[in-house]
């Protein structure tokens, strides 16, 4: 796992030089790249969602795109649309911002349900269908969206399929008053943007991708996921709780934290520290949680600390070479 921890610490830290003090989330984000998962940045204005955004796209080597949301936006704005050329007299596709490998949705609670769910086919099954002609997306492909969670007026909430779609939700959250004044002073003459290089291939993200899905989970840290998220949906308090692909997505999760870290076994430890992000947006709750003033993170909380940890070796049930027969070695 060598190779996938340098790769993920040289975009972690080329991403540092613009988002300031906030390695965790950073972190994630490289997490649910690795994963070939989506990312839902969902966070209150001004503390650099977009830039988050931006900066990780900029690091790979891959094509870019930004879809600026708007009220007005229709489905073909995303998709892309058939035109009649008059001189060929035949109908001429004209691919859409979908059409690239990181896609930048920005404030994409902003446009109608209608124009949202042109995503949907996109982020999950990576084709987009244009007039019954399916087309498949560019690899790697994902999107990137962000949202405001207290703006809400003049935005449309995304529906629970839609949701469910993003492998996983963050928040930066503010500054602390150090990270701030770093913040004030890098910008003094120029943005950090403007500088920030690419610092790897699209080859190099392939192949840590794939060897990402390698690392192994033992038989009993497999049950502790599934358990977690049965716990989400027996909760009292939750209406509707995470789905398998919850499961999936926090399995795939921490196979790529354990990868960042150089290691090539899970540990209960990845799984505590991804829980959140991955399940916290899948759970709907219920009237009496919103009485108690609950979130759904809080609820993720409460089922991470209900559910026995397992112990024992993270590696049991891996494959072990076999044992050589007496008198088998060289003499």
């Amino acid at each position: 796992m060598t190779e996938v921890q340098d790769f993920s610490e040289r975009v972690i830290q080329n991403i540092e030089k613009v988002i300031v003090g906030k390695r965790e989330t950073v972190e994630q984000a490289v997490v649910a790249l690795l994963c070939q998962g989506h990312l839902l940045i969902e966070d209150v204005p001004g503390v650099g969602k977009t830039m988050l955004a931006r900066s990780l796209a900029r690091s790979l080597g891959c094509s870019f795109s930004r879809i600026q949301f708007t009220p007005d936006m229709l489905p073909s704005d995303v998709t892309g649309v058939s035109i009649y050329n008059q001189v060929t007299r035949e109908f001429e596709f004209r691919p859409g911002p979908v059409m690239a490998q990181i896609v930048l949705a920005d404030e994409i609670n902003r446009a109608t349900p209608k124009t949202q769910a042109a995503l949907l086919e996109a982020m999950e099954e990576r084709t987009t269908t244009v007039d019954g002609v399916t087309r498949a997306l560019p690899r790697p492909f994902m999107v990137l969206a962000t949202q405001n969670p207290i703006e809400y007026e003049g935005t449309f909430p995304l529906p629970e399929a839609q949701v469910d779609r993003f492998l996983m939700r963050i928040r930066l959250g503010y500054p602390i008053a150090s990270d701030e004044v770093r913040v004030l002073e890098c910008q003094q003459y120029r943005h950090p943007f403007e500088e920030l290089e690419q610092v790897v291939g699209v080859e190099e993200l392939v192949r840590a991708q794939t060897e990402v899905k390698g690392v192994f989970a033992s038989p009993a840290l497999k049950r502790y996921i599934v358990e977690i998220v049965r716990q989400t949906r027996e909760h009292p308090e939750v209406y509707l709780g995470a789905s398998p692909r919850g499961s999936l997505a926090l399995y795939r999760s921490a196979q790529a934290k354990a990868g960042m870290e150089g290691r090539e076994y899970i540990l209960p430890d990845d799984i505590k520290a991804l829980a959140g992000p991955t399940l916290a947006h899948r759970v709907i709750l219920g009237p009496g949680a919103r009485l108690r003033d609950l979130s759904a993170l809080q609820i993720v909380d409460e089922v991470l600390h209900s559910v026995p940890v397992p112990g024992g070796d993270p590696l049991a049930g891996a494959s072990q070479p076999e044992p050589l027969e007496a008198g088998g070695a060289d003499e």
